[in-house]
Formats: C-alpha cells, structure tokens, sequence
C-alpha cells in the first residue's frame, strides 16, 4: 500500500510513520493497489488522525479526534476495519478474492442488510453557476443540491460542510 502522510499544525516522528506504515499493513489482504492517504493535525491538545484508502473506485475514510496521536490511530484503523468487514458481502467482488477468509469470527452481525430506500425522487436538472445553485440550497433549506454546471455541462452537486462552510462535488472521467 502506497501511504502518503501530512501533518498539519505538528510534525510527525518517525517513530509514528513507521506505527502507521504498520497498522495500515493489515489492509494489504485488501486491496490489490491501494493508497492511503494519513493527514496529522494538532490543535490545542487535540491530535486527529484521518486515513483515506482510495483503490479503483472504493473510498474508505475515517477520522478520530483524542487527546493522543497514537490513540486516534489506533481508533481509525479500528472503524475501517469495522467498515469493510459490515460491508463485505457487498465488496467482496470488488476486493482481492481471499480478503475475507478467516473473518467469519469477527463478524458479529452476519444478517443482511437492505438498503431501504423509502422515497424516489425525479427533478428537472437546470444549468447554473456554482453561487446559484448554493444560494437555491439555501432557500430550499436542504443540506445538498444537484445541478448542472453552466461551465462545464456536468452534473454537480453543493453541499453544506460540518464547519458551516460548502463544498462542490463534480465528476472526473
């Protein structure tokens, strides 16, 4: 696994690095080519830790603030984990073929779980700008809305952020 790590507001010790390279490594009988992005960030006396493993079009992400470095680690790792196990039945196709071997006794909940999608919705799509389509989220008081890009032609989406800001989601061929 290819890992890339950033460290934001701290420095990290090598001795961290090689904990990371490590605890990551469990995620090799995974993934075939993956990488994994680890992003470091001191405020105050809170470290967070945030790992990314993006391979072929899955995208595992899990963030964990404590008051230590190497506990927010630890917890990280634990949710992925947590995350592609609940899911496995659903991306066994997608991941190496003996990736789930053995880990029967770790799944504590073997029932299927269904998708309950309770509404169907089909809109007209309008181009507009960026602003426009945020300024339409916001008068329809929703938390996400999807348009056309004017400049692009795309479908797009905007949606409001944890921290009050928005962000933009746009497709990449």
């Amino acid at each position: 696994m290819n890992i890339t790590i950033t460290a934001r507001k701290t420095t990290v010790k090598d001795s961290f690095k090689e904990k990371v390279e490590k605890k990551l490594s469990k995620f090799d009988r995974f993934f075939d080519d993956a990488k994994a992005s680890v992003t470091v960030t001191n405020e105050k006396n809170r470290e967070t830790v945030e790992v990314t493993i993006r391979s072929k079009s899955l995208i595992f992400r899990a963030e964990k603030t404590t008051e230590d470095r190497s506990e927010s680690l630890d917890c990280v790792v634990d949710l992925l984990f947590k995350q592609i196990v609940k899911n496995k039945s659903k991306l066994e196709d997608k991941m190496k073929s003996s990736a789930f071997d053995g880990l029967e006794a770790c799944d504590s909940d073997n029932s299927e779980e269904a998708y309950n999608i309770v509404k169907h919705k089909k809109f007209p799509v309008s181009p507009m700008s960026v602003e426009e389509a945020v300024l339409q989220m916001n008068m329809l008081g929703h938390q996400f809305f999807m348009f056309e890009s004017s400049e692009t032609g795309e479908i797009n989406v905007v949606y409001h952020r944890n921290n009050g800001d928005y962000g933009l989601l746009e497709p990449v061929k």
